[in-house]
């Protein structure tokens, strides 16, 4: 053992000594993992103070209340459907928002959708309607952009005037349901079905058995029933304007300048030219009821978490892609 005089454990209390400086630079360590742990806490704080914020989506597309005189729009963009952008519980609360504004001059629905569910195209119409004879005095116009088809031009008819570009598309006055047959595939493939119901119609149209002509028929009817109902919509809202002829209700498409030579339509324009040559009010609010971030935060989510439900199913089954 060195005993030199340059050895630290030559003096008595060298180990008093190293064992504060063991002490004093745990203790630092300790302080230094404290400040980074609160400035992580602080940081994480403020991330979720921002997402808090940024959930509450104050009124969204809302201008401030004191608008002034102006035209009220609410866009039909999209597949017509429930759950969609396009529902009626939406379209119809945007409505009727515009409409109960004193300060509405008129109301402008901007389409540009291929069509969709024609139980929640009727529901918008009605409530046009309704709304229109609410308010006698607020004019209601229908502006199409590219497309306007199917349950599209079913709201549409709704309104006071239609008005196109030269170049949309309008019409499809039609109804279909669309399906797959796999019966021959499954003979080649030696699969047999087995359905087995209570109710004898209760299979209807089922993809993997053959056609039963009765219940094709039934559809047949049905479908007939709903597209009589289109028909008498377009006639109601149209009128005496249409030019009607011997395919204007096939299911058939027009470009915008011959939809006004049928009478599907009444003139060109836009929402800007509406606005201010029509309605006289070119201050354009916007009164569509957009998605806010919680419910496109909680899409996500649910489509994330059935992502990775299915790798987790698929892992467990040890099944790989090759």
């Amino acid at each position: 053992m060195d005993n030199s005089p340059n050895d630290p454990r030559s003096t008595p209390d060298w180990e008093r000594k190293t064992l504060e400086q063991l002490a004093f630079a745990a203790l630092s360590e300790q302080k230094a993992r404290r400040r980074w742990g609160i400035f992580f806490k602080l940081a994480g704080l403020a991330y979720l103070v921002a997402v808090l914020v940024a959930v509450m989506d104050w009124a969204p597309g809302r201008e401030p209340i004191d608008r002034g005189r102006h035209t009220a729009l609410v866009n039909v963009f999209g597949t017509i459907e429930p759950k969609g952008e396009v529902s009626a519980d939406k379209i119809n609360a945007a409505l009727q928002s515009a409409f109960e504004d004193e300060n509405t001059a008129g109301v402008v629905l901007r389409i540009n959708s291929p069509g969709g569910s024609p139980v929640q195209s009727g529901i918008i119409f009605d409530e046009m309607r309704r709304l229109k004879a609410r308010h006698p005095d607020i004019p209601l116009y229908a502006v199409v952009e590219d497309l306007c088809a199917s349950g599209g031009y079913y709201i549409a008819a709704g309104a006071d005037r239609i008005y196109v570009n030269k170049a949309s598309i309008v019409g499809s006055i039609g109804v279909l349901m669309n399906g797959f047959g796999f019966t021959g595939a499954m003979e080649k493939l030696g699969v047999e079905r087995r359905l087995m119901t209570a109710g004898e119609n209760k299979g209807l149209l089922d993809p993997f058995s053959p056609v039963n002509p009765d219940q094709k028929a039934h559809v047949e009817t049905m479908l007939g029933e709903i597209h009589r109902q289109f028909i008498d919509v377009v006639k109601l809202g149209r009128g005496k304007r249409l030019q009607e002829t011997p395919d204007m209700f096939s299911g058939l498409v027009w470009t915008g300048e011959q939809s006004i030579k049928l009478g599907l339509a009444d003139e060109l324009g836009t929402v800007d030219s509406v606005a201010r040559d029509v309605i006289k009010a070119e201050k354009v609010v916007d009164y569509s009821i957009k998605e806010n971030i919680a419910e496109r935060f909680a899409k996500r989510l649910g489509a994330d978490a059935a992502a990775s439900f299915g790798r987790g199913l698929i892992e467990s089954l040890g099944v790989t892609a090759q």
